[in-house]
């Protein structure tokens, strides 16, 4: 593949509800859309989940544009790339800027894919036809409307439940979903907002049977979480520790969790997210997808990754109604009786509304080799 240009566009969507973690409030998602067109005129998309904060990692949409615009599309652009994978090694000397790595490389998986006429999930090796699905819900202004929240979704077919919980909002919290929904799938999830000077807290958790907790401790460590989850019976799950297969690797050795959240943008892309599938599935670790509040693009690369064997658990990967009024594809995700079927057209395999992504950009630019 010769890429003839990369069109970088800034999308802001305006999201159905704000979204309340320990870390702060979202009311809407600016992010980094990416479009590599090859000599023959095919596209492949891509998204960048950076937040404008660097309040998940260091990456925000501004750094991300500096980020692609100076190095990485230069990089792409230089000679023609046979496979996906030449991406990784081409971007392999740059240190982190996972995000940023991940745009570029999935609209070119995405390409690429489009040219081997085989959806992105086949491309990727994955033999699902349809992927389970959970919902994640963020802190809420009561305990009696989080569980509305949670009834509205049950309703839907969602199969799992996540929420999240900070200090002061944790145990009565799961308590009260707890004694509403017995026997509901339920995770916890804590986006770093505990130290082990919280061991009582966590360890009276273990008797709310949940599936997991999800990086209860600081986002850089995987010693704390060994001693941690040597002293509770719930399982604990990284996310924010987990960057690269080689993080992965080690907190496996450590015995720092019993299972691992993978989100595409944070690793890099889908090349490292398919080293750390094989990973877990040879160590047998629990492996799912999260989710970064992608739009359309972002969700479809979501889709056709969980589409592999060792994904052992519902991931994040809600239905578009679950955030936009328009999403920026067509068909939207749909999720039917906590289901999403995975698609079976070349690339991602969903096209992008042109009409749409131009009623949400903000800003664009095009490159074109040198």
């Amino acid at each position: 593949m010769k890429l003839d240009r990369v069109i970088l566009r800034h999308l802001q969507m305006k999201q159905k509800s704000p979204w309340v973690t320990s870390y702060g409030t979202m009311t809407a998602k600016d992010f980094i859309l990416i479009e590599v067109i090859d000599e023959d005129g095919i596209s492949g998309w891509g998204e960048s989940v950076a937040f404008q904060t660097p309040w998940y990692t260091e990456e925000t949409v501004k750094t991300n544009w500096h980020m692609l615009e100076d190095f990485l599309i230069p990089l792409a652009l230089q000679s023609p790339i046979e496979h996906p994978d030449d991406l990784n090694r081409r971007f392999a000397f740059m240190k982190k800027n996972h995000m940023a790595k991940a745009a570029i490389e999935g609209a070119v998986w995405d390409l690429w894919a489009k040219k081997q006429q085989m959806p992105l999930s086949r491309a990727l090796g994955g033999k699902r036809k349809q992927i389970e699905v959970g919902i994640s819900i963020g802190i809420q202004e009561s305990e009696e409307q989080l569980q509305h929240v949670i009834e509205g979704f049950l309703a839907e077919g969602y199969r799992r439940v996540k929420v999240k919980i900070k200090p002061g909002q944790d145990l009565s919290v799961i308590e009260s979903i707890r004694k509403r929904f017995p026997n509901l799938p339920l995770m916890a999830d804590a986006n770093s907002a505990y130290t082990l000077k919280d061991i009582d807290i966590l360890k009276e958790l273990d008797q709310y049977q949940l599936m997991m907790i999800e990086q209860p401790l600081a986002s850089d460590d995987i010693i704390d979480h060994a001693a941690l989850q040597g002293l509770l019976k719930t399982p604990l799950c990284l996310d924010e520790s987990i960057n690269s297969a080689e993080d992965a690797r080690k907190a496996i050795d450590l015995g720092s969790c019993k299972v691992i959240n993978l989100k595409i943008g944070r690793v890099g892309g889908l090349s490292e997210s398919l080293k750390i599938h094989h990973l877990c599935q040879e160590k047998g670790i629990d492996l799912w997808c999260g989710g970064m509040l992608e739009a359309g693009v972002g969700r479809a690369h979501n889709i056709a990754i969980t589409s592999l064997e060792h994904f052992t658990l519902p991931g994040d990967t809600a239905g578009s109604s679950r955030y936009w009024d328009r999403d920026i594809i067509e068909p939207e995700v749909t999720v039917e009786g906590g289901l999403i079927t995975v698609p079976e057209k070349p690339g991602i395999g969903y096209e992008v509304n042109r009409p749409m992504v131009d009623y949400y950009t903000l800003s664009s630019s095009t490159y074109r080799p040198i």
